[in-house]
């Protein structure tokens, strides 16, 4: 496998935007209940929005819905639901303020940094958005996934590519670090956030965060 690059993550979802948003209509029910009951607030995020399924729940509730994605053709898709605004940039680099945030996703994303301080960065930065009382909901990808081998490591996650097939049969890689349940734990605990949640679901990761006592 090649170094991976945030640049050619980005890179890669440029390129299969269009296709991959067209697969993913339906918002993770995982999503739909974190986000059940809530009552409105003034403004979300979802941090890495892809094509905006989660965003279109986050505006049923927030009088402003920020939809952030490095990927300029993700952003394109969103901007057909007509959620937003749309802002491009870095989930580890949020160009928001500290405490503005009531209440954010971020799924799918952090798995496609590639190195362990981008993502712990990225925890940190989510956790560093929030208003006292924020919360955000945060999903990885896991080895526990029946994709892998069920007797992996459960210490440590593991980098891999996943091919995306595009119409035409072309064969896009696209970058993943799969966490162990394990593995996210500790990034977690070395995060500057304060963990309300963990569960595991659906082969994925899943954890509640809020600022952390210190922020």
């Amino acid at each position: 496998m090649a170094d991976p690059s945030r640049r050619s993550v980005r890179a890669t979802y440029d390129r299969i935007g269009t296709h991959f948003a067209k697969t993913r209509a339906h918002p993770w029910p995982a999503v739909e209940a974190f986000l059940a009951d809530r009552d409105p607030v003034e403004r979300a995020l979802d941090a890495g929005c892809g094509n905006g399924r989660h965003a279109e729940l986050l505006a049923g509730i927030a009088d402003t819905t920020i939809c952030l994605d490095a990927s300029l053709a993700m952003l394109a898709t969103a901007a057909e639901r007509g959620v937003g605004p749309l802002v491009a940039g870095d989930i580890a680099r949020l160009p928001l303020g500290a405490g503005t945030i009531d209440l954010a996703v971020s799924i799918a994303t952090v798995h496609h940094l590639p190195e362990r301080s981008g993502r712990i960065a990225a925890l940190d930065d989510l956790a560093r958005v929030l208003a006292p009382e924020g919360r955000a909901l945060v999903s990885v990808w896991s080895t526990a996934h029946d994709r892998f081998d069920a007797s992996a490591d459960d210490q440590s996650g593991m980098d891999t590519t996943v091919d995306w097939t595009l119409p035409d049969d072309t064969v896009v890689e696209r970058f993943y670090h799969v966490y162990s349940p394990r593995e996210f734990d500790r990034d977690l605990a070395d995060a500057a956030v304060r963990v309300l949640d963990r569960f595991d679901e659906a082969g994925n990761c899943w954890a509640v965060i809020g600022p952390s006592d210190e922020s």
